[in-house]
């Protein structure tokens, strides 16, 4: 494989890691700060790439944006008063809303299951006609991704420092003592739920308008993908300040998509790959219990044989 076909294997891996990394973002907030595991995370990311990309085709691109993380926090919402409202257990909630938005996203697709954006203006459309002829106009996606990401992480950053944010960080520490501290755990969970489903949304808006088209099932297996990046980010990075933690996000969905990326190099089939994805987070799950566990087994071993040298 020559240089320049490894440096073009790396750039898709890039933008690809950068729009799947507003999902792990989204993970960030409501899995590691709310400590809500969120399972309509795929029927999400469907919503967000339907709703943007019926938008697009209706001629409003930039509109899409907002339109798509509007119907984002509206699919949190939901969750979150299945949660908090009707005491639906938490993963339930998610498995519910996830099978309830299939029919939605068909029926916003007008009862089609794909939808066609070759002829569309997009977002990525517009920026690469507005840099045509300039030096970074083959790197449109790139830039639109950078920018998508970055402010992300700030929003993320100056929230979680707010009052609002705090309250959301110690309902996932302690919901009890937060209770006890009059504040309501059921606007905060909320609040969490639609912040970060506007996040996974904007990512299937995105993925779906750099790929120019969008089927019903564009989100299958995005809970996974998102779950094993923001766990091998963690990897990385560990517990430190959440700007870094949530640049560690990003850094675990670029590795997850280049060992995916490099898995396609190699011809595998194509139901190998959720095969793949699975190893993966099994890896990024039972890592750094195995690291923890491998000097005591070393020690065992090293016992075992010293008391077969005696004998």
């Amino acid at each position: 494989m020559s240089f320049a076909a490894l440096l073009g294997l790396g750039q898709n891996a890039l933008e690809l890691a950068l729009f799947n990394s507003l999902t792990v973002l989204a993970l960030f907030l409501s899995y590691s700060m709310l400590n809500v595991c969120d399972l309509s995370t795929d029927g999400c990311f469907a919503l967000g790439a339907v709703v943007g990309a019926v938008v697009a085709i209706a001629g409003h691109p930039w509109l899409s944006i907002p339109a798509a993380m509007g119907a984002g926090m509206l699919s949190g919402l939901v969750t979150a008063v299945l949660q908090t409202r009707m005491g639906v257990n938490s993963l339930l909630a998610g498995i519910i809303v996830n099978t309830g938005l299939y029919s939605v996203n068909i029926w916003i697709m007008g009862g089609s299951s794909l939808l066609n954006l070759n002829k569309t203006e997009t977002v990525f459309s517009l920026l690469k006609e507005a840099l045509k002829g300039g030096p970074l106009g083959a790197q449109h996606a790139l830039l639109i991704g950078l920018a998508a990401v970055t402010a992300v992480i700030v929003f993320l950053c100056l929230f979680l420092r707010t009052k609002l944010g705090l309250a959301i960080r110690a309902t996932g520490d302690n919901p009890d003592m937060v209770r006890s501290s009059s504040i309501n755990p059921v606007f905060t969970t909320t609040v969490g739920l639609c912040i970060s489903n506007s996040f996974t949304a904007l990512s299937g808006c995105l993925l779906a308008q750099s790929q120019k088209s969008v089927t019903v099932d564009i989100g299958s297996g995005m809970v996974t993908v998102a779950l094993a990046s923001l766990l091998i980010g963690g990897v990385f990075l560990g517990r430190r300040s959440i700007p870094l933690r949530a640049v560690g996000a990003v850094l675990g969905a670029f590795v997850f998509r280049l060992v995916y990326t490099i898995a396609l190099r190699f011809n595998l089939p194509a139901f190998m790959l959720k095969l793949i994805s699975s190893i993966i987070v099994v890896i990024a799950i039972s890592g750094p219990y195995l690291k923890k566990q491998f000097p005591l087994m070393r020690r065992q071993l090293a016992a075992k044989f010293s008391k077969a040298g005696v004998r």
